[in-house]
């Protein structure tokens, strides 16, 4: 049989998607390469949140390195690419994130010469299915599809389609699998985890769902994903209950996209700077050294210099341990596209400005942890023998040693940079 090599861009419910179809056609015969140069086909899974370049970029790269070989673009296939892929190259195939569980069809006619565009939109369960995971302790754990909010600069609601949760049960049953595997780390992944709900329409149950999984009796950590200011106010008190159990990573993902409520106005984000804050507060004063990690655009269409400055001020206040920065992308099909857009330069500007200070707020965070003695979890392999755990507020522990993945170790802080913390190890647990 073929052997298929996957190339994955985006976030972690991509990364899912490309173990779940890695793991569907190893179960129809195929074999997964790791290595391009020994594949017979390429599967790219895109990401065209931030826009289509980056996606034809990786196309282009992989049809100029391997010119004889098939090559199939999957995942958030937005209509705007489309057109752009068949100018590059008639013969590709296409399938998109609503029909993943076709992957091999798709594999298997493309290497007899046949392309398939499945592009149709619909609702399907993606826990429980097969899997190669890239990370063998790490399962990621989708519970839903879609998106309710339709924010003005953003494709996922045109890509993903309407929100879509997925049952309790079977959730719970795909966490289960993950640690029978032998996974000791779980990532809870949506576009918004905040938004779950069993029935559509229906009550938040996020709460709900972590206390079915943090019940499982086996020795596990848990990470949840992004969760919007908006879906996490109407369930506070909850939420920080869930974070206090010992199973849980101390890491909160919550975007807030600018420091203007003018601003989140017109990005149609059906929140204030006020309600992100107190969702902030409320955390660090139930949960103190809880990591907080948040996303910022600069430069969207309407925002002025002095608006600018409300998101600089927002970042000074809040102090984020993590900041996901982006300079606005116009996306085909959005409203803000429509709009006048800045200059390259003025965006540039504005994201130095940004990150130089946010990096001193980091660095002068990460200092704080000098000294610090506790249990890590090694979930990574890092750079010149030196691996990378975790600890329990999700900070990413830099260690040398003969470790292996999922192993826990103590480990002493000594050194801290902006991004990471470095320690020795004290023992293994």
């Amino acid at each position: 049989m073929p052997k298929v090599h996957f190339i994955t861009q985006g976030c972690s419910s991509n990364l899912r998607e490309s173990e779940i179809m890695m793991g569907l056609l190893k179960n129809s015969g195929y074999e997964v390469s790791h290595e391009k140069n020994n594949a017979d086909a390429n599967v790219i899974n895109i990401c065209t949140v931030k826009g289509d370049n980056t996606a034809l970029r990786e196309i282009r790269r992989v049809k100029k390195e391997h010119p004889d070989k098939k090559l199939i673009v999957a995942g958030c296939i937005s209509e705007s690419i489309i057109p752009k892929i068949k100018n590059l190259d008639d013969e590709i195939s296409l399938v998109n994130t609503h029909n993943l569980g076709k992957i091999a069809a798709v594999v298997e006619n493309s290497m007899n010469g046949t392309v398939l565009e499945l592009l149709d939109k619909k609702y399907e369960q993606k826990v429980n299915l097969p899997s190669v995971r890239k990370n063998p302790v790490i399962g990621i754990v989708p519970i839903l599809n879609g998106c309710n909010y339709f924010c003005t600069f953003c494709s996922t609601k045109l890509v993903k389609g309407k929100l879509f949760s997925y049952p309790m049960d079977a959730i719970r049953e795909d966490v289960k699998s993950h640690l029978k595997a032998g996974c000791k780390e779980i990532w809870i992944t949506s576009n918004d985890t905040g938004a779950y709900m069993v029935e559509q329409g229906g009550r938040q149950r996020l709460a709900e769902l972590m206390e079915t999984i943090l019940s499982i009796p086996m020795d596990f950590k848990v990470r949840i994903g992004m969760m919007n200011p908006g879906n996490t106010m109407t369930m506070l008190d909850e939420l920080i209950k869930i974070y206090k159990h010992p199973k849980m990573f101390k890491f909160l993902h919550i975007p807030v996209q600018a420091g203007s409520n003018e601003v989140l106005k017109a990005m149609n984000r059906k929140y204030s700077v006020e309600d992100f804050i107190k969702v902030v507060e409320a955390f660090r004063q139930e949960i103190p050294g809880i990591t907080i990690s948040t996303d910022i655009i600069v430069g969207f269409p309407t925002e002025t210099g002095e608006q600018f400055e409300d998101s600089m001020e927002l970042l000074r206040k809040i102090k984020p341990d993590v900041l996901n920065l982006s300079r606005y992308a116009a996306r085909e099909g959005t409203i803000a596209a429509k709009m006048k857009q800045h200059s390259t330069n003025e965006l540039k500007r504005r994201s130095r400005l940004m990150t130089k200070i946010y990096r001193k707020i980091a660095y002068e965070k990460n200092q704080k942890w000098l000294g610090w003695n506790g249990n890590i979890l090694i979930d990574e392999k890092g750079k010149f023998d030196s691996w990378i755990g975790r600890n329990d507020y999700y900070k990413p522990v830099i260690v040398k040693g003969d470790f292996n993945l999922g192993d826990k170790i103590e480990a002493k802080i000594t050194n801290a940079t902006t991004f990471d913390l470095r320690g020795e190890c004290q023992g293994l647990n």
